[in-house]
């Protein structure tokens, strides 16, 4: 679920002369970007010398009898009896991205993530297209957390950087944070031995903490009447411009439970920040796919749901 940092200050740039769109459209199709390549690779290695390759494999079920008691019957609601070991995930989304305030319009966007489980780490690689049905002008944003470290990178037609965050500790865990609302795609990982530790609060939410490295970040999750999670809230960093953050109410929403490989898992959600003018939604999207360890062999401990055919 990616943030509405530094993209609202995005305009439409204009790119005169058919001359200048063909050498732009060249330079699109003949360079790969960079920046997700770089950081998925990251992500890889990271992960394969964390642990050794077991893909395939199954954990035995870990006790769950300290958990809440709202977590552990999402748990027994949404994972199987013996839950497969989920080390590396990859989404594809479809929905649309908002640049700017609470009067601009969506935007047509597409995406692919990945995560990895131990260490916890993403890389989410959108297209937004500024215009409808036209292959260009589009921005492309790398969104981030890996090695403990966080990235936000926007590129208009993948070629020319127009926005790139500074590392800071608050942009490390302002993706912690968001990692740890989107663990609702492998639960799994909400299981002990994750790293993950509770807080109880009443009887339908709880809030869940998870470190690494220097970066600390909770989440508070709330479980609806079928102890599924339907939505998230938190205070994340938001950055405010030239490189400042304040802390500001954010929520995530998760809706349509479908079942991949014995693992119930919204196949929709979106998202808004809370400011002082109002709520700012600004990502809304469905699950197109989910597949399980697809940096693994081939064929071991994958499954793809499809956000089009029901249960």
């Amino acid at each position: 679920m990616a943030r509405n940092r530094r993209l609202g200050r995005l305009g439409v740039v204009t790119v005169g002369g058919a001359l200048a769109v063909g050498v732009l459209l060249a330079a699109v199709r003949a360079r790969a970007d960079e920046t997700a390549g770089r950081l998925l690779d990251a992500l890889r290695r990271e992960r394969a010398e964390s642990t050794p390759d077991v893909a395939g494999t199954e954990a035995a079920t870990p006790a769950t009898a300290s958990l809440p008691d709202p977590v552990q019957r999402y748990l027994e609601r949404v994972l199987p009896d013996e839950p497969p070991r989920v080390r590396s995930v990859r989404l594809r989304q479809t929905g649309e991205f908002r640049l700017g305030d609470a009067d601009s319009p969506w935007k047509s966007m597409t995406a692919t993530q990945h995560y990895t489980v131990d260490p916890p780490g993403f890389v989410w690689d959108a297209r937004i297209d500024l215009v409808p049905f036209v292959p260009f002008p589009s921005v492309r944003v790398v969104d981030a957390f890996v090695g403990g470290a966080g990235t936000l990178e926007a590129r208009l037609l993948s070629a020319f950087t127009v926005a790139d965050a500074p590392p800071s500790p608050e942009l490390d865990e302002g993706e912690l944070a968001r990692y740890l609302a989107e663990m609702v795609w492998f639960p799994t990982a909400f299981l002990p031995g994750h790293g993950v530790r509770w807080e109880p609060r009443d009887d339908r939410s709880a809030r869940a903490t998870l470190a690494h490295r220097e970066s600390t970040a909770s989440v508070v999750f709330h479980f609806d009447e079928n102890d599924e999670i339907a939505r998230v809230t938190a205070d994340r960093w938001r950055e405010t411009g030239g490189g400042e953050y304040e802390r500001r109410p954010w929520t995530g929403r998760f809706s349509d439970y479908r079942e991949v490989n014995g693992i119930r898992v919204p196949a929709a959600a979106e998202v808004a920040w809370t400011l002082p003018t109002g709520d700012l939604p600004y990502w809304r999207a469905t699950i197109d796919a989910v597949e399980y360890d697809p940096f693994s062999t081939a064929g071991q401990g994958s499954a793809t749901l499809s956000a089009q055919n029901p249960e």
